[in-house]
């Protein structure tokens, strides 16, 4: 039943999965739940749950990709949700998971060698540090799940899209009021007006994908410093 959902949400973004995906997205369920025996990567054990709530919620973002060949970071990747999912969806698409603890990468570039993507770069850096090397700007999508609230979170995401690409943050019902509280630093980042999209996840109520445009190079000032920006917006 979970694979005719993941099937039908690939296929509102026009993409089929072939059994061999399947079996990719079945295979990286037995990795990370096996994984989660052993560190702490997901608060979800049970395995139907997993399959709605980490696979489907990740193909959740597909219709929200460029059609063609692109670049996409995954920030706070922790097991691989949705970086890897996406991975798996999409070939085509180059895909940095940035986890800044280092036996969460460990696990995922583990589970990247042993489902064969060779699309998938592991960077066990937080984002704020890649954001100040030379993939400032690089990436023509962004996504975070469940890192932060979003006037902090976009410090951490629009450094990294280049002008012309989006950032995406999945959210829950809060993402409303949050993409309020986030205005100000927004646009000091170049972000563009966010849009929340409702992700068509029917056993998952209320899951939200705001849609930030960047519009302008973010100043060189940004982002701060973890010990300057001590979890306060800008």
């Amino acid at each position: 039943m979970s694979q005719e959902l993941w099937n039908t949400l690939a296929g509102k973004a026009s993409l089929g999965l072939d059994p061999q995906q399947t079996g990719q997205l079945n295979a990286y369920l037995d990795l990370l739940l096996t994984a989660n025996q052993r560190m702490n990567l997901t608060r979800i054990a049970d395995r139907g749950e997993a399959e709605i709530l980490h696979v489907a919620d990740a193909l959740t973002v597909l219709p929200h990709l460029p059609p063609k060949a692109h670049r996409l970071a995954d920030v706070g990747s922790g097991g691989g949700v949705p970086g890897i999912v996406l991975a798996i969806a999409r070939p085509d698409v180059q895909v940095v998971l940035i986890e800044s603890t280092r036996k969460k990468a460990d696990f995922l570039l583990a589970a990247a060698n042993e489902l064969k993507l060779p699309n998938v770069r592991v960077e066990p850096k937080r984002a704020e540090d890649l954001a100040w090397s030379p993939q400032r700007e690089s990436f023509d999508v962004v996504v975070a799940r469940a890192v932060a609230l979003l006037p902090i979170l976009v410090e951490w995401l629009l450094p990294l899209v280049k002008v012309g690409g989006w950032a995406l943050a999945m959210k829950g019902p809060k993402a409303v009021e949050e993409m309020k509280q986030a205005q100000r630093a927004t646009k000091t980042l170049g972000g563009g007006e966010a849009a929340a999209f409702p992700a068509d996840l029917p056993q998952a109520t209320g899951h939200l994908i705001v849609k930030i445009p960047k519009i302008a190079r973010t100043p060189g000032r940004f982002p701060r410093r973890p010990s300057v920006a001590k979890g306060v917006p800008i």
